[in-house]
C-alpha cells in the first residue's frame, strides 16, 4: 500500500495515470447520467403525493450525497498531506474542492426548488438546509485559502487544516433531521420507501454523479500538476511533443 502511495506521489506518474482513466470515466458518467435522467424525468411514474415535483430528486439527492462524500474525500487527502507531507495529496484536495462546491450549490438550489411546492417557500433556516449552506462556505473557504498563498506547501497546509476542522459539519448535516425538529424529510431507506420504478433511475444518477466527480477531479488534477511542475523537464518534453503533433 505504502509503495503504491509513494508511486502516486510522483507528479509525472500521477499525471499519466489520470490521463488514462479520464476518457473511460467520462464515457461512463455520460451513460449513467443520460440513462438515469431520461428514465427518471420521462419514464418513471408520478408520485401519488407529490405528483411530478418529486422528479427533482434525480438531481437533488445525488448532488446532496456527494457534496458530503467529496468533502470527506478532501479531508482524507488533507490528512495525508499534513501527516506525510505529500504535495500530490494537497493538489488532489484542491482539485476536488470546486467540484464539491458546485455539487453543494446544486443540492441547495434543487432543494429550494423542491421545497417551494412542499413547504410553500423557497428557503427556511432549517437545520439540514443551514448546515448544507455552511458546507458550501467551507468549500469556498478552502478554495480561497489555497489560492491566497504563493507558497504551495503553505497553501495546502492552510486549506487542509480548514477542511479537517470542517469535518465536524458532516455528521451535523446527516443527523440534523434526527437531532432537531425540521421541515426537511427524515433519512430515507431507499430500499424500503422508494418504489423500484423510481429507485432504479435514482441509483443510476447517484453513480453518474460519482463518475462525473471523479472525471472532473482527475482533469483538474492534471492541470494543477502541470501548473506546479511547469519548470520540470518532463513538462517541457510533453509540451514539445504536443506541439510537434499539431
Amino acid at each position: 500500500m505504502w509503495k503504491a502511495l509513494h508511486q502516486l506521489a510522483k507528479p509525472e506518474r500521477l499525471y499519466t495515470l489520470c490521463g488514462r482513466f479520464v476518457p473511460w470515466l467520462g464515457l461512463i458518467s455520460a451513460v449513467l447520467l443520460v440513462v438515469g435522467c431520461v428514465w427518471g424525468f420521462v419514464y418513471a411514474p408520478a408520485d401519488y403525493q407529490q405528483g411530478q415535483s418529486y422528479r427533482i430528486m434525480y438531481l437533488h439527492v445525488p448532488a446532496a450525497i456527494w457534496s458530503m462524500g467529496i468533502y470527506a474525500s478532501m479531508a482524507i487527502a488533507a490528512f495525508i498531506g499534513l501527516v506525510w507531507q505529500m504535495k500530490m495529496a494537497d493538489l488532489t484536495m484542491a482539485a476536488m474542492a470546486p467540484v464539491g462546491a458546485v455539487y453543494t450549490f446544486i443540492a441547495l438550489v434543487t432543494g429550494s426548488a423542491w421545497g417551494k411546492p412542499m413547504w410553500g417557500t423557497w428557503w427556511v433556516w432549517d437545520a439540514r438546509l443551514t448546515s448544507e449552506l455552511v458546507l458550501l462556505f467551507l468549500y469556498i473557504g478552502a478554495i480561497a485559502l489555497y489560492n491566497a498563498f504563493d507558497d504551495r506547501r503553505l497553501a495546502g497546509r492552510a486549506a487542509g487544516i480548514l477542511v479537517l476542522v470542517g469535518v465536524v459539519n458532516l455528521p451535523i448535516i446527516h443527523f440534523s433531521v434526527e437531532w432537531w425538529n425540521t421541515l426537511h424529510q427524515g433519512s430515507t431507506n431507499m430500499q424500503k420507501t422508494i418504489d423500484p420504478s423510481m429507485r432504479t433511475p435514482l441509483r443510476w444518477t447517484i453513480f453518474g454523479f460519482l463518475a462525473l466527480f471523479v472525471t472532473l477531479t482527475l482533469m483538474r488534477l492534471r492541470n494543477l500538476i502541470l501548473q506546479q511542475e511547469h519548470r520540470r523537464p518532463w513538462v517541457a518534453e510533453l509540451a514539445n511533443k504536443g506541439s510537434n503533433t499539431q
